[in-house]
C-alpha cells in the first residue's frame, strides 16, 4: 500500500508533462485538458496586462484626477458656505471700517486748511513761551490719498513748557504728529528742541485721479 502510495505523485506528474509534450500546434481542439487550462490561463492574464496598460491605467490616473478635483471642491464649497454664513457680520464690520475711516479722514485737513493749522501749530508753541528758531515747511511729499507736510522746527524753552507743546500738538483736532526729536541743552539753561512736525491733508478728486494715472503710467 505505501509503495503504491509513494508512486501515485510520480505517475501524476509524469502524466502531466506527457500531456505537454507532442501538442499539435494546429489542432488545439485535440490537446488534453490540462495544456488547454494552461493556455486559457496565460491568455487571462495577457489580456488582463494588455487591459492595464491600454484602458485601465489611463482610468485609473483619470480617477484619481477626479477625485482629487472634488477634494478641491468640496474644500471651495465649504469656505464659500463659511463666508456665507459670515456674510451679515463681514458687511457690519465693514460698514465700521467705512465709519472709522470716513472719521479719520474729517482728521485730515485739505488745501486751505494747511495754512491755519500750521498757524494753530506756530500760536501753541508761543502760547507756553516757546522761542521758535526755526519754523520751515519742507517739500509736500504726495501719497496715495493724502499729501504729507513736514515742517523743520527748533524750539528754546524749559523742560515743561516743551512737553506741554507737545501735548497740545496731540490735542489738535487735526493730524499733526512730532517726529525726529532730538533736545539739546543751550547755553542760558533752557533746552532745545530739534524735531520735524508733519501734517496731513487729503487728496482733491483732482489730485486723486492724477496720482491713479501717474500710477498707470508706471506700470506700462
Amino acid at each position: 500500500m505505501k509503495s503504491l502510495e509513494m508512486t501515485l505523485p510520480k505517475m501524476s506528474f509524469q502524466s502531466l508533462a506527457a500531456d505537454f509534450r507532442n501538442l499539435n500546434p494546429s489542432d488545439p481542439g485535440a490537446w488534453p485538458v490540462a495544456p488547454k487550462i494552461a493556455v486559457l490561463v496565460g491568455l487571462f492574464i495577457v489580456v488582463l496586462i494588455i487591459g492595464w496598460f491600454l484602458l485601465w491605467s489611463d482610468q485609473l490616473a483619470d480617477l484619481e484626477a477626479k477625485t482629487q478635483e472634488e477634494d478641491v471642491l468640496k474644500q471651495q464649497y465649504l469656505e464659500k458656505k463659511k463666508l456665507a454664513v459670515n456674510l451679515n457680520l463681514y458687511r457690519e464690520q465693514l460698514e465700521e471700517i467705512n465709519r472709522s475711516f470716513g472719521a479719520l479722514l474729517k482728521q485730515l485737513p485739505d488745501k486751505s486748511e494747511i495754512d491755519a493749522l500750521l498757524i494753530e501749530v506756530n500760536q501753541a508753541g508761543l502760547g507756553r513761551g516757546l522761542q521758535f528758531e526755526l519754523f520751515r515747511p519742507g517739500q509736500e511729499q504726495i501719497k496715495e490719498f493724502y499729501a504729507e507736510l513736514p515742517v523743520a522746527v527748533k524750539i528754546n524753552g524749559n523742560y515743561h513748557d516743551i512737553g506741554a507743546f507737545a501735548a497740545d500738538i496731540a490735542k489738535l483736532p487735526r493730524i499733526v504728529t512730532l517726529n525726529n526729536i532730538a533736545m539739546a541743552p543751550t547755553k542760558d539753561g533752557l533746552l532745545s528742541l530739534d524735531a520735524t512736525i508733519k501734517t496731513f491733508r487729503y487728496l482733491d478728486e483732482a489730485e486723486v485721479s492724477a496720482q491713479k494715472k501717474a500710477a498707470k503710467g508706471a506700470t506700462k
